[in-house]
């Protein structure tokens, strides 16, 4: 027989870096908010923000050295939000943008 293992909301294919990166998040219905991305991993990343966010909600946040990327509100509770990229960050620029977040704590 088969044994139930629960998935948790904290399953992830990658660990997160944690930072505090302030940044700008535009909404699909054009509204642009501030943010403060807390963790971050190559494929997404928690922030926390105020407003009405919505699982499955489509957004563009204002990233160092990439710019503009697309990202999907996975889960949001508290002024909290969980995101999934569209596109994951190549290794090689997931570091160097890192570094960027990290030195703005």
């Amino acid at each position: 027989m088969a044994s139930f293992q629960p998935v948790s909301w904290d399953d992830r294919r990658e660990p997160r870096q944690e930072v505090l990166h302030r940044t700008r998040i535009v909404q699909a219905n054009g509204v642009e908010r501030t943010v403060t991305i807390v963790n971050f991993s190559s494929g997404g990343f928690m922030a926390r923000a105020d407003g009405e966010w919505a699982e499955g909600d489509v957004l563009t946040v204002v990233l160092p050295i990439i710019g503009l990327a697309k990202a999907e509100v996975r889960w949001a509770l508290g002024g909290r939000l969980g995101c999934r990229l569209f596109n994951s960050i190549d290794v090689a620029v997931f570091g160097s943008m890192l570094q960027r977040m990290l030195r703005s704590i």
